[in-house]
Parts: structure tokens; sequence; C-alpha cells
């Protein structure tokens, strides 16, 4: 396909074709779904460490391994996920299922990668229910482990998108105004400012556009994609009013977080938060508790949501929570890569992404002190707990799952004296 024929709409050949990289695909669709299915079934049993491991894994996985994709591709769809909200490493999966069987293939690289974390985490709340959250040492110690995580993601986020004087200053900013005035329309407003503001101040000279990726998605199917991204946004929080119910109030609440978070799962915490404890569905303690938890498991840290819908509503809810909040990032895959290759170098597009990103530094800072350490850290010894833990992350260089385990042991010890 030549760079100026975006529109390719028709489906993939069951017959031996090559991609970009050089590599064969199988010549039986089917087997190239259950390829997808197997590859990103692993991909969720294995990758721990957060989005910015994950794009190592799958790097590994499906560029050198399988080569499905070749490094400057891949590099071009990690840019496009980049720029777009919502959970950056879950889309990047996405769209390489997509690269390679079409709709269908995004679906089940999504399933293979989310399925066994989101389980994990619902089972987790199950088993919660019941217990005295509030009480329970290694439970607190899960909290501490959340202080230690979400200042580390503050550290490596600022040093990479917050690094200069404005953009510093900007992120500061949106950190002063996200505690002064804390609401979910404070962190819409202020990323939508951060956009403007970058796109005057950022912008820059576009470089020599890469070679385009190649999709079987057209710019028609891109469209109706955003289209159905922007109307659902719209239209739940209506439904959400005129037709109540926790059904209804459970999509709303997850699609708008995934839809307007920028920077990955660590930026969704503000977000949930806010939507489901002062309604009442989890308590702070609870809250906490599963963001603790949810760093011990593999796969994306959406699957938080899994968690939260669990705890709200049961199985049920674990359910409608974890499509929601996934939902908006596979809409925004499906509808940009058949643009992507005319937005990534225009100068604008380019600096208001530079501004939504210093923000969210100042809105995951924002989380860091509320709701964060104002609940987790009431001691000296939570705090040397804490500062243990965020050594063991940073200097250490513990994997999160056993990070959570010291956490869990000190919260333990903290409340029987022994530390």
């Amino acid at each position: 396909m030549a760079a100026g024929q975006n529109d390719s709409s028709a489906p993939l050949q069951n017959q031996e074709d090559t991609n970009s990289a050089g590599s064969s695909r199988p010549r039986n669709g089917f087997l190239r779904l259950l390829e997808i299915g197997a590859a990103s079934a692993k991909l969720g049993l294995t990758s721990f460490g957060g989005p910015v491991a994950h794009l190592g894994y799958f790097r590994d996985e499906y560029v050198v391994k399988r080569k499905w994709l070749d490094e400057r591709g891949y590099a071009d769809l990690v840019a496009l996920c980049q720029f777009l909200p919502g959970p950056a490493s879950s889309q990047v999966g996405i769209g390489l299922g997509i690269i390679r069987s079409g709709l269908l293939g995004g679906v089940i690289a999504w399933l293979g990668f989310t399925l066994p974390s989101a389980l994990a985490m619902a089972l987790f709340a199950l088993a919660l229910q019941g217990m005295p959250v509030a009480q329970d040492g290694w439970l607190h110690g899960l909290k501490l482990v959340a202080v230690a995580i979400v200042a580390q993601a503050v550290l490596g986020m600022g040093r990479s998108l917050a690094s200069d004087r404005p953009r510093a200053t900007l992120a500061v900013a949106a950190a002063a105004v996200a505690l002064l005035a804390p609401s979910a329309v404070t962190q819409v407003a202020l990323i939508a400012a951060a956009g403007l503001f970058g796109a005057w101040r950022f912008r820059r000279a576009a470089e020599a556009p890469p070679e385009p990726v190649r999709v079987p998605v057209g710019r028609t199917a891109g469209a109706i994609s955003l289209a159905l991204f922007a109307a659902l946004l719209v239209a739940l929080p209506l439904l959400r009013q005129t037709a109540p119910g926790m059904g209804l109030a459970l999509a709303d609440s997850f699609y708008r977080a995934g839809a307007l978070v920028f920077g990955g799962g660590h930026v969704v915490l503000p977000m949930l938060e806010r939507e489901v404890v002062p309604a009442g569905w989890v308590s702070p303690e609870t809250f906490l508790a599963g963001y603790g938890a949810a760093q011990a498991v593999p796969g994306p840290l959406f699957t938080f949501a899994a968690y939260l819908g669990a705890a709200a509503a049961g199985g049920a809810g674990a359910a409608l929570a974890t499509a929601a909040v996934f939902l908006p990032g596979f809409l925004l895959v499906v509808g940009a890569l058949p643009f992507w290759n005319a937005l990534r170098t225009h100068a604008r597009m380019q600096g208001a992404l530079t501004g939504i990103n210093a923000a969210v530094v100042g809105l995951l800072l924002a989380a860091l002190y509320d709701p964060i350490w104002t609940s987790a850290v009431r001691s000296p010894a939570d705090f040397a707990a804490a500062a243990v833990l965020f050594g063991l992350l940073v200097f250490w260089k513990l994997p999160p799952w056993a990070v959570v385990l010291a956490g869990a042991s000190a919260g333990w010890g903290l409340s029987l004296g022994l530390v």
C-alpha cells in the first residue's frame, strides 16, 4: 500500500502474504486468530511491571520473536498510542492485533492480555467483601505500596514529560488546581486547557514522516469509530440522568475515565477515585488496598476497574466496568490508525500532546497527596515503611510483585507492633 492509499478497508486474504517486516502470515485466518490469542495470553500472564515494561515485553514477543512488525513500524504504533487517551500498552496490543488480523484480531489481542489480571482483581475484590479493611494490617501495607508505586510513577513521568521549566511549571500548576478544586470536571478542564496551551507554546517543526503503518481498516471505518467514541461520551451521562440505575452509572463513570485519561494506568487513579469513592460504591480504604494489589498481578493496570466493579456490584459489575474502561481506548485505536500518518507530524498536535502530558504529571502528583498519602501515611512508622518500599522499587529495582509482598508484610508487622 502506498502512503497515500490509506483507505484500505478490504479484508485480509486467507492466503500466504507478507507484512512490512517481511514475515509471513498463516494461510488460515482462524489459525492466525489462535496465534494472536496464544501470544497475547502469554503476555497477559507474564507481563509484570507497568505500561513501560509492557512495551518492552511486546517488542520482544511481537517484533523480535514473531516478526509481526518491524522496529520502525512498532515505534510508529507506540507513538500513536502515547498520543491517544487511554491505556497505552493495551492500545499497542490492540493495534498489533488489528494489524495482524483486522478488528477481530484486535479484540482477541485485548482479551488475551486483559482477562488474566481482570479475573484476578475481581476475585480479590469478592474475597475482601465483609472484611474489616481499615483494620487489617496487611491491607494497610498495600496502601503504603500504592504510595511508593505512584511516587515512582511521578518521578519517572516528571523526568520524561516535565523535565524543563515551562513543562514543570505547567505540571505544578495543574497539581495545585486539582488539589484546590477536586472534581472530575476540574481534571477534564485541566487536560483541555493544557492541550490548548501546549498547541501554542510547545509546537515544533514536524520531522520527516516515517514509513506508514499498514492496517486493514479504512478511513470510513475509522471515522465511524471516532463518532461512536464521541457519541458514547455524550450519551452515557445523559442516559444516566434520565434512567438511573447501577448499570448505567458504572458504564458512564468507567467509560469517561477510560476516555479522558492520558498517561496510562497510574493516571487513571484520580479519575476513578473521584467516581467511585464519593458515590459510596467503595470506601477509600478498599480503593487503595485494591490499587496496591493491582501492582502484584501481570497485565494492564486498567484492570483495577475489574476490582472496583466487583466491589461495587459483584461479578456483573466487574465485567461491565472492565469493558467500559477499555472501550474508549479500543475505539480510538480503530479510529486513529487510518489517519495517523497525516496527523503524527502536525506541529500543533505534537505541541498539544506535550502540554497534556505535562498536566498529567501534575494530576498524578495531586493524586499522590490526595487520596493516597492522606489515607495511607498516618504515622512516622508508615512514612518509614513507604520510604523503604520506594527505595526497593527505585534503587534496588525489585519487581512490583515483590514490593507488594514486602508492603503487605510490613503492614502486618506494623499492626502487631513488630516493626
